[in-house]
């Protein structure tokens, strides 16, 4: 442990801790914007380019990064002295010096960490003026970018690289022309970008923003020609409170549902419904790979690997097109959804195809992308028409006059708003994985699970792994987050190297609930616990805990698909994979 004094008090904190965390160890906060404090992923260093969280550190002449320099023994920090209080300022006025003054309509006001370190900092003149940087504009189907806003933090860059692994991002040029973007400037479209949006949850100002459907949406809502359905994923319900002041991990499942019908919606059906359509359908594919590598059938591709994420989809159509035949074929629940709502509920309703319009709500901005995706289109009309985030639901339940947190408890529509606890716990990395084992055992033993808990694919290790017994056979299972972790699995699978049976994998950190469309959360790990905890919570108080005791998936089945990996099943609910290497 290693001793030392910050702000005249004494501190204890152990050896390679920097002086920002040892501050905040006794309630110190020191203002950062480069800084992002993701422990237990993937960030390692911080960039140290802002220069707002410097303090006074006694025996050193110049101010010193407090996010980037270790304690040391004995050392006195002052956070608070005239000189460190007159440097940051002077910092944040250059910053705004060569920064947009259109706060008003800016997509981040409100949101924007340099707007509230200007608060901090009373700033109210510009004393510093001169020739505005002329950056690149870009609009995309689930990000925009606007880098006249970009203030060189290079959070983007860390999380692009080091959690994500994507490599997309870095600085172009030099000097006052220096700019974060891909390489040789080029537009995401035209990069290996996969859509995830972790560059837009960390961006502290409005350069990097979420593309907004509201505006479409409340044409569509006030459209008398069109019927319009709504499908929350699993972990909104458990992030949308905290737009309202509540708690992280509250659970509004039931407000929700109330507010969406008060928006307007015609029917408000789950997402967590099309989760257990999923497993239906990923678990019958486990088990038909699995019976083949037992019967000692060639060519079998072990192992599978978890298809509902569209940004690990992305990531390997770029980067690993030589092993496409790996992934499930299943679609994503969203998707899956779309495709049901479309053909089996809209002829129960008499409702026309091109007169149904079917929106998600999802914790993810590369769902944005996924709902533009061709093959998932029937004559040009999409399975599902577009997606908001989280945040844009907030934004337009607001914008709507209503009062979220009195709200009455509300429930979804039937028949396709009835879930088991396992389609809610799809929203954490290892949701997906422990949903499909709830399943594929009882169904491959004909057996009841003794207990539905598998507790080992559970937490924020970035890769974890587990051996579960069915019946005899060690079914070897692997859970990844963030796209930097499943890079290693990847080049591990490529080079002949990953000895498990099926895998799960998650762009983002902590899998959805950690997704780019959530509210910010601005690196705080307790949050995404938060909200991860509550999400068993969810799973434990729902009667039906499996997806295939759910009795609408049963009528499903039944009515209209036939059975898991049919003829009909296979048109709608699968799909496959394309060679996207950047050339």
């Amino acid at each position: 442990m290693i001793n030392l004094t910050i702000d005249n008090h004494a501190v204890s904190v152990e050896k390679g801790t920097t002086i920002m965390d040892a501050a905040a160890s006794i309630g110190i906060s020191i203002p950062a914007l480069c800084h992002i404090d993701l422990k237990g992923t993937c960030v390692k260093n911080t960039p140290a380019a802002c220069r707002v969280c410097v303090v006074e550190v006694e025996g050193r002449r110049n101010l010193a990064p407090s996010c980037a320099t270790t304690v040391t023994e004995g050392m006195v920090v002052k956070t608070n002295s005239a000189r460190v209080i007159r440097a940051r300022k002077t910092v944040a006025e250059l910053i705004l010096s060569d920064h947009p003054n259109d706060c008003l309509t800016c997509p981040k006001c409100s949101d924007c960490e340099l707007q509230k370190l200007v608060t901090r900092f009373n700033i109210r003149q510009m004393p510093y003026k001169g020739e505005q940087s002329s950056r690149k504009k870009e609009v995309t189907v689930a990000i925009n970018r606007n880098m006249d806003k970009c203030i060189l933090c290079r959070r983007c860059e860390t999380v692009c690289n080091e959690v994500q692994g994507v490599g997309v991002l870095g600085a172009v040029r030099r000097g006052f022309d220096t700019t974060i973007a891909p390489t040789f400037d080029r537009m995401f479209k035209d990069t290996d970008c996969t859509y995830c949006g972790q560059c837009v949850a960390v961006c502290p100002t409005g350069a990097l923003t979420e593309r907004d459907n509201t505006d479409r949406l409340l044409d569509d809502l006030c459209n008398p020609d069109k019927v319009v359905v709504v499908q929350p994923a699993p972990a909104v319900r458990v992030a949308l409170g905290e737009e309202f002041g509540l708690p992280p991990g509250t659970i509004v499942t039931g407000k929700m549902a109330t507010a969406l019908r008060y928006l307007g919606f015609d029917y408000v059906f789950d997402t967590d419904f099309a989760a257990d359509l999923t497993i239906m359908e990923e678990g019958a594919e486990i088990l038909q790979r699995l019976r083949a590598f037992l019967s000692g059938e060639g060519n079998v591709k072990l192992p599978i690997m978890t298809s509902c994420c569209p940004a690990w989809v992305n990531f390997y159509e770029h980067n690993y097109p030589d092993l496409l035949s790996y992934p499930s074929s299943a679609k994503s629940p969203a998707q899956m959804f779309g495709a049901i709502a479309k053909t089996y509920w809209a002829r129960k309703m008499g409702i026309p195809r091109e007169k149904l319009v079917v929106v998600s709500v999802m914790p993810c901005l590369a769902k944005k992308y996924e709902c533009g995706r061709e093959e998932f289109s029937v004559d040009g009309n999409p399975d599902v028409d577009y997606s908001i985030s989280t945040r844009e639901l907030a934004r337009l339940i607001k914008r709507s006059n209503i009062d979220f947190r009195s709200l009455p408890e509300g429930d979804f529509d039937s028949p396709l708003g009835e879930s088991s606890g396992a389609g809610a716990i799809f929203g954490a990395t290892g949701g997906v994985m422990e949903a499909a084992l709830r399943t594929v055992y009882e169904v491959y033993t004909g057996k009841t699970l003794p207990r539905l808990e598998f507790t080992s694919v559970r937490g924020l290790e970035g890769i974890k792994e587990a051996t579960i017994d069915l019946d005899g056979f060690p079914l070897k299972v692997c859970v990844a987050h963030t796209l930097g972790n499943a890079r290693i699995l990847m080049d591990a699978l490529r080079s002949g190297k990953l000895d498990y049976h099926v895998v799960e994998v998650m762009a983002c950190p902590g899998g959805c609930i950690g997704g780019a469309g959530q509210p910010y959360h601005h690196g705080n790990v307790e949050v995404l616990r938060a909200r991860t905890a509550a999400i068993y919570r969810e799973d434990e108080g729902k009667p039906i805990r499996k997806s295939h005791d759910n009795p609408d998936i049963q009528t499903l089945y039944r009515e209209f698909l036939g059975e898991p990996l049919g003829e009909l099943s296979e048109k709608l609910l699968h799909t496959h994979y394309f060679d996207k290497t950047i050339k």
